[in-house]
């Protein structure tokens, strides 16, 4: 299966995805926030943003000065037309799969007895 339209190779890693998603959902979102909602380090959260940001997809905003300096983030229309083509990818990657192999009528006995003889041979294992 080759790679749809859209997919985005820097938005993918989990942690870049989590921000892009976040930041999708508003128009500004303060560094604060974004670092507590993901639960991420001061660096880690401005290693990512820099990435974003030098690729287009974000803008940063410093206000203020002092101990009231706050920076503010948002995604550009590069950056959410992006996340919405990485998101539509990741969608068609889904549908693609198909519906999960879930046993129907006539196999589930064979399908159950497989799975008992795994369970079986997994607690025999750890004995």
């Amino acid at each position: 299966m080759s790679t749809p339209s859209g997919f985005d190779e820097l938005i993918h890693p989990s942690t870049r995805l989590s921000v892009v998603a976040l930041l999708a959902a508003t128009e500004w979102a303060d560094f604060s926030f974004i670092r507590d909602s993901l639960s991420l380090s001061d660096s880690a959260l401005s290693k990512q943003l820099h990435t974003l940001e030098e690729a287009g997809y974000l803008e940063i905003r410093k206000e203020g000065g002092g101990r009231k300096r706050r920076t503010k983030v948002r995604l550009t229309s590069r950056g959410r037309t992006a996340f919405e083509g990485h998101v539509a990818a990741l969608r068609a990657i889904v549908e693609g799969a198909g519906p999960t192999a879930a046993p129907t009528s006539s196999t589930e006995p064979a399908a159950k007895a497989a799975t008992g003889e795994r369970h079986q041979h997994h607690a025999e294992a750890g004995r």
